[in-house]
């Protein structure tokens, strides 16, 4: 990476963090660490980032404390600042994704809307799920983009995630089940399942092709979480999860399974405090919301 795009520490590029307990067992996953992303490309300090989105070559980070977004380029291992965009109508941006033409989805944590930016910068609008007669009052509390540009969107309102094709109609409907303590987050994964993460219960349900409820996929974790709020998929189905007051990361098989935790709390390269949100990119690397460090952590996934 670029200088102006890391503080490097001594010796955190060959750190590998493995998965406690599991390392050398079959289907343990461990964490290259590579150098954080800490400024813009004019040297600009994030603040508070609360998520970050890969998609398109991009990667989109909602840089949360300084209300603005932030992009940057992925081009094998290297990554380069791009512009940072402000915009009166995202107070609060909490997530920021790409979809495959470039475009930018934000959902604003404030207003609790979702907003499209073009590549440069310019608000397109805001996406309106529900007005299509599905429901009036639609509270985003998490949003996610598949393969097909589709939208999924977590109503906190309505209990439920609604599926947005491209033109902005909803296409699907999938229930959150009564059980669920606090569903916060959503991901989506590259055969079209739906994953949702339980904050209260520390467990993630899953809905298939032409499911409409939500089933459990993992029992309480109460012993691997203490408060998980993001989600991500790879290509291989694995399910990274961001536990934010445990400081870490857990990783899960597509079928639950226990994958490890390979992270910890801290603040030197490699370690997370209060991490908000994460992406997986096509190359297998890594990267979260490290909130509280103002920071993007840059992770390599080791087989």
């Amino acid at each position: 990476m670029r200088a102006a795009l890391k503080k490097a520490a001594c010796g955190a590029a060959a750190l590998v963090l493995a998965a406690p307990g599991t390392a050398g067992g079959a289907g343990a996953v461990r964490l290259r660490v590579q150098p954080a992303i800490y400024v813009d490309a004019a040297g600009a300090a994030l603040k508070r980032p609360e998520g970050v989105g890969c998609g398109a070559g991009v990667l989109a980070v909602a840089d949360t404390g300084n209300a603005r977004v932030v992009l940057y380029t992925l081009a094998g291992d290297a990554v380069t600042a791009g512009r940072a965009i402000r915009r009166d109508e995202l107070p609060s941006p909490v997530q920021a994704l790409v979809d495959s033409r470039g475009e930018i989805v934000v959902l604003d944590g404030r207003l609790h809307r979702i907003a499209r930016l073009a590549p440069t910068g310019e608000f397109r609008g805001w996406v309106s799920p529900g007005a299509d007669g599905a429901r009036a009052a639609v509270v985003p509390k998490s949003i996610a983009l598949d393969g097909a540009d589709r939208l999924w969107v977590l109503d906190a309102a309505g209990a439920r995630i609604l599926v947005l094709g491209p033109d902005g109609k909803t296409q699907r409907r999938i229930a959150v089940p009564p059980e669920a303590g606090f569903v916060s987050a959503l991901a989506v994964d590259a055969g079209g399942m739906v994953f949702a993460l339980d904050t209260v219960g520390r467990r993630v349900y899953v809905a298939r092709a032409g499911e409409a409820v939500l089933a459990p996929l993992t029992g309480a974790m109460k012993a691997d979480m203490a408060f998980p709020t993001a989600l991500g998929a790879d290509a291989q189905g694995r399910l990274f999860v961001a536990d934010r007051e445990g400081g870490g990361i857990v990783v899960l098989g597509s079928d639950g399974s226990f994958r490890g935790r390979p992270s910890g709390p801290g603040w030197k390269e490699g370690a997370l405090r209060s991490p908000s949100g994460l992406c997986v990119s096509g190359a297998a690397r890594l990267f979260v919301a490290d909130r509280d460090n103002n920071r993007i952590q840059v992770f390599t996934i080791v087989e």
